[in-house]
Parts: C-alpha cells; structure tokens; sequence
C-alpha cells in the first residue's frame, strides 16, 4: 500500500498539528539566519518571504520542495504547478523554472525549504533494499506534484532539529534523507525520482543532454550533434526531451539564455543588448520580444522593477 493512501481521522489530526510545528520552526530559523537560504547541511535550503514575488527564474535540480505557510506558482515550459502547505513538489532532473510566491504577508510570511535528491544515493537504495517502487503510468514529466504525507513531515522535521544540533549532521542527516527518499519512492512520485536513478534510460540521456545546454547555453545548437552526443537518435531525443521537460532542446536553450541575460542584468548591471550578445542573441530585438513574452515585461521595465521590489 502506498505511504500516500488515504489517512485515518487521527493521523489526519497528527498532520496538521505536525505542519503547525514545521511552520513554527521554520519562522524560527529564517529568521535566525536572516533569510540566508544555505544550512548547515548542504543538501537543505529554508526561505522566508513576507511579500508576493515577481516572476523569478532558476535552475531546480533534483529536489523535494515543501511549503510550510504560503502557496507557490511553478511555470515549466507552457504547464503551471501550484502547490501549498498540503502538498510537495518533486523534480527529477535540472529544469529551469519560473516561479511566483503568491501568498505572503509579514504576519504571515511564505516559508518553505528545499531537499536536493542525489541519483547515487536512489541508485544505492535501489540496489540494496527490496523497495516496490509505485509505478505512475503519467510520470513522463520531470515534475510533479502530491499530496504530503506525515512520515515525510515528521522525517522534515527531525532534519530541521539537526540544524541546531551540527555536530550530529555528518552522521544522522544522510539516514533522514534516505528516509525521505523511501517515503518518496513508495509514494506518488516513486516512477518519477526512479528516473534520476536509471543509467542508460532515456531519463539519463536526456539529463545529459541537459548537462551539456547548461554548459553550452550561448553556443548554436545543431540538434543532430546534440542526439549523437547523448547516443540518441534526432527524432527519439526530439520526443523524449519534450515529454519528459515540456519543451524542446531549442525552446530549453531559450529559457536558459533569458534566465541567464536576467541574471546579468540585474546582478551585474549589463544593458540589455550586452546581455543578449553574451547569452548568444544575434537580434536585440528578438531578445526582447522573447524576454518579454516569458517575464511579461521588456527587459529594462522588468529589471527596474525587480530592483524597486528589492
């Protein structure tokens, strides 16, 4: 039976007052680091935000994404994932996101943390336990949403209790993380985080395709070479990449580029054309009409008002 089956009244009850705590003690540790994401466990990132974002744009590795207090708004390609205090968001491979906290206030500030997942440590429990993996026929994506469970909240919980414990980290952080991974295989998302997992799948050759955009994301694409460089033919790679990131490798590219230009422009002060010449633009004209259809805003309007928010 799966970890996420429907719950008893009581284990209902023992949710929710488990969220109320996780709430608690992430308010608790936001605010003691002042808003710096990085823990003492490098694999745990917490956030706190007391106002509704724009529209921000990121690389999320392989990674669960829970949210304490607020709700969120995750764009991938033209598809839209919203999750809140009641449900989790999984990812699988490097995908570049779009992202909008909309529910946050300082009374009520969005708090939430993120969990990277690591294929050798899946790869390892795969290899060495008898695990029954749940096996979603609709896990093509890369992504996904479900509903949370209290195993996973409780096994949150004791790795948020390390944070104040770091000598104890090294030691007792890697089991509550192989903990969360067996909630999470046995669960909705099992067929899902298997991908990170499957060497020579068409899950891996499609992250190492993925790989070799984020290190070439301001160089021509000839997709032949792209398919032969994952060992893939042009049309299989065309089909998978697109079912697995709802996109193609070129619109992937092109997402890399504009969050790429976004970051040079708002952390480095470039102009406009500067950055889509760095990125690999030949048109500054094109880079604002793309910049603008995935921001909703043309680049120096879109900066200004990012650095007016901040």
């Amino acid at each position: 039976m799966s970890s996420e089956s429907t719950m008893s009244e009581q284990d209902e009850r023992t949710l929710a007052a488990s969220l109320a705590t996780l709430t608690e003690r992430l308010d608790h540790l936001t605010l003691a680091q002042r808003n710096e994401p990085t823990t003492a466990y490098s694999a745990l990132s917490i956030y706190r935000q007391e106002e509704p974002t724009e529209l921000t744009s990121y690389m999320q590795e392989p990674s669960i994404c829970l949210i304490a207090q607020g709700n969120k708004r995750v764009v991938l390609g033209e598809e839209e994932y919203v999750y809140d205090q009641h449900h989790y968001l999984v990812t699988s491979i490097d995908l570049p996101l779009v992202a909008q906290i909309m529910e946050a206030s300082r009374e009520k500030p969005y708090l939430g943390l993120v969990l990277n997942l690591e294929r050798k440590i899946i790869a390892q429990m795969m290899l060495n336990n008898d695990i029954s993996i749940n096996r979603s026929p609709s896990a093509d994506r890369c992504i996904g949403v479900s509903k949370i469970s209290l195993p996973v909240v409780q096994a949150i919980l004791r790795l948020l209790d390390l944070l104040e414990h770091p000598d104890d980290i090294p030691i007792l952080a890697p089991l509550i993380q192989r903990e969360i991974l067996y909630r999470l295989l046995t669960g909705e998302q099992g067929q899902r985080l298997l991908q990170i997992a499957m060497l020579g799948s068409h899950s891996s050759q499609i992250a190492r395709a993925i790989d070799w955009l984020k290190e070439n994301y301001d160089r021509t694409i000839k997709i032949d070479d792209l398919a032969a460089y994952t060992g893939m033919s042009t049309s299989s790679l065309h089909h998978h990449f697109r079912a697995m990131t709802a996109m193609t490798p070129l619109q992937f590219q092109k997402r890399l580029r504009l969050n790429e230009a976004r970051q040079l422009m708002l952390m480095e002060q470039k102009d406009a054309t500067t950055a889509a010449f760095e990125v690999g633009y030949e048109s500054p004209s094109q880079f604002s009409r793309e910049y603008s259809r995935l921001f909703g805003a043309p680049p120096s309007r879109d900066i200004k008002r990012l650095l007016e928010a901040t």
